[in-house]
């Protein structure tokens, strides 16, 4: 079994989690686009996107990579990647998206998953999100990097879905975001970098 063969409750009856919904991020800087990501979602808007490959190509790649330039070496984006921390658990498959400490060949600690929504649907995806989540986890507790609190993220492209794992507790925004105000899906990935950069200096 791989990460995406979790579904929420199965997920949370395995790891024995608890969830909670709350809103997690406040109000957010809108951060302004770049004139290259301006033109990507332009072009992808006018496009016809019939799966998920494509719009994970078109719209969250272009996103994602922003963030990364806006931040150097600091961070790395990895996609479709393979985390394989604990097979006897299930926690183990390939990652759509990881956002991760420091650019490097190999993962350092990630803080960050992201999951492409399944049949557009967000519901679908939020146990393989957590799934990846506690692999992140784990990864990053036999790395010897102690890191509080994971976030992920699932989207169909237009809609985005973020929720955090602290210990043994999920919490899913009661808010989403979506692709018509991108400055703010931007500011809500720099609030969500502000909270690791004490880690950063720390280590």
């Amino acid at each position: 079994m791989a990460y995406s063969n979790f579904t929420l409750a199965k997920v949370y009856r395995q790891f024995q989690l608890k969830e909670r919904r709350e809103r997690l991020f406040p109000e957010v800087e809108r951060i302004p686009l770049s004139d290259w990501l301006r033109q990507s979602l332009d072009i992808a808007q006018r496009s016809v996107l019939l799966t998920e490959k494509a719009k994970s190509e078109r719209i969250v790649s272009p996103i994602l990579f922003e963030f990364k330039e806006r931040h150097g070496s600091l961070f790395e984006v990895y996609s479709g990647v393979n985390l394989n921390v604990d097979a006897e658990n299930d926690l183990n498959g390939e990652c759509d998206f990881l956002i991760s400490f420091e650019s490097s060949y190999v993962i350092q600690a990630p803080i960050f998953s992201l999951v492409e929504a399944k049949n557009d649907n967000i519901d679908l995806g939020l146990g393989q999100c957590v799934a990846q989540m506690l692999g992140a986890r784990l990864y990053n507790l036999k790395e010897d990097r102690h890191i509080p609190v994971i976030y992920g993220c699932v989207t169909t492209g237009e809609d985005w879905q973020f929720l955090t794992l602290h210990d043994q507790l999920v919490t899913i925004d009661t808010r989403r975001y979506y692709l018509n105000q991108p400055e703010e899906l931007l500011g809500v990935l720099e609030w969500i970098v502000g909270q690791f950069v004490g880690v950063i200096s720390e280590e």
